[in-house]
């Protein structure tokens, strides 16, 4: 979302006054918020989730056909972020703080996106197991109507607690792009949800609560709009007064479409399959809570000036993050490859009893 304005930014940003010191670490502050929110929400909803589903694309398909896919493809991954984690750390030892956020916001994306196909992948490798069966798909992906949910929440409320100084044009139309897409999904899944669904009541409320966050939509989007023409407290405000509808008509429309009778059946999976799905998730999480806590460590960096007493060992803190990061991803690439956890696996000049 935000890196693809901000070399323009970077270019710009390497003054060195206090003044603007001190708002590349209040951005890199609030980028950090932004994206410890958004590892932590797709975390709790396909990592310690009690259901087992496939993970879905944007267009409804599946984010990878075959298990070995989605092994390669996190393992590769794993690589990347292992690249980025060393990247933030050289541009923070540089005061580069504008690049700190930038790299921090492509490692939250990556992240998501390794997190997405480690569920995915469990879900395959947990349905393979013999006695276990696929999910049933209902009218609704319930992962993708919360992750937009939240993102429509998450925008909303930096435009609440932002310094107008801060509200610069860049991050109003990176907020207001952001707001849009989701805006887009949460329709475009809506309307294919009525137009399929044989009850009288969903097919119009589906269409009516559609209609709510579109006009919701409109008119907080003018807001944002108005302010980044006519900037004031008065134009902030206004912001602030109709971000509360939009998240409102948001919240409904979201709460409606996660009705049970339309999310269809979660797969059934069986003793061994819960064993391998254990493994892999628990290697996934093992990556995204170390990169919830690099990105804690930076947010205490962003907060408190390089004469800090306690400076010393938030950067301590920051590279155990960064080693644990790496760790979380060799658990994960071996739980992938064994198809268990190395936690449970036996040593390996281990000789059984019997």
């Amino acid at each position: 979302m935000a890196s693809g304005g901000s070399g323009k930014s970077a270019s710009e940003g390497s003054t060195s006054t206090p003044s603007g010191n001190l708002q590349q670490r209040r951005r890199l502050s609030s980028v950090c918020d932004t994206c410890k929110g958004k590892m932590q929400l797709v975390a709790d909803l396909l990592l310690l989730s009690s259901e087992t589903r496939p993970v879905m694309t944007s267009e409804g398909v599946a984010v990878a056909d075959t298990f070995d896919q989605c092994r390669d493809t996190v393992i590769a991954r794993t690589k990347e972020l292992s690249i980025l984690t060393h990247d933030i750390q050289s541009q923070l030892n540089m005061g580069r703080y504008i690049e700190v956020g930038d790299r921090l916001l492509e490692m939250a994306d990556l992240v998501v996106s390794l997190t997405e196909r480690s569920a995915h992948a469990a879900y395959l490798a947990a349905v393979e197991t013999p006695g276990s069966q696929p999910c049933l798909p209902g009218l609704v992906d319930r992962y993708k109507v919360t992750r937009c949910r939240h993102e429509v929440e998450q925008c909303c409320g930096v435009l609440r607690i932002t310094p107008l100084p801060d509200l610069t044009p860049q991050l109003l139309l990176e907020l207001s792009q952001n707001i849009s897409t989701n805006l887009k999904t949460l329709t475009d899944i809506s309307s294919l949800a009525s137009e399929r669904s044989r009850d009288r009541f969903a097919k119009e409320q589906f269409k009516l609560s559609v209609k709510s966050m579109s006009t919701s939509g409109t008119a907080f989007l003018a807001c944002v709009k108005e302010v980044k023409t006519q900037p004031s407290e008065l134009t902030r405000n206004r912001c602030v007064l109709f971000s509360a509808a939009l998240v409102q008509a948001v919240s409904a429309l979201v709460g409606f479409a996660t009705e049970p009778q339309f999310l269809g059946r979660a797969a059934s999976i069986s003793t061994e399959g819960k064993g391998v799905q254990t493994a892999v998730l628990g290697g996934a999480m093992s990556v995204v809570s170390a990169c919830v806590l690099l990105t804690q460590g930076l947010r205490d960096v962003a907060q408190h000036p390089e004469s800090s007493s306690k400076m010393a060992d938030y950067r301590e803190r920051l590279r155990n993050s960064a080693c644990a990061v790496s760790d979380g991803c060799t658990l994960l690439t071996q739980a992938l490859r064994e198809r268990s956890s190395p936690r449970t696996l036996p040593p390996v000049n281990s000789h059984s009893v019997n």
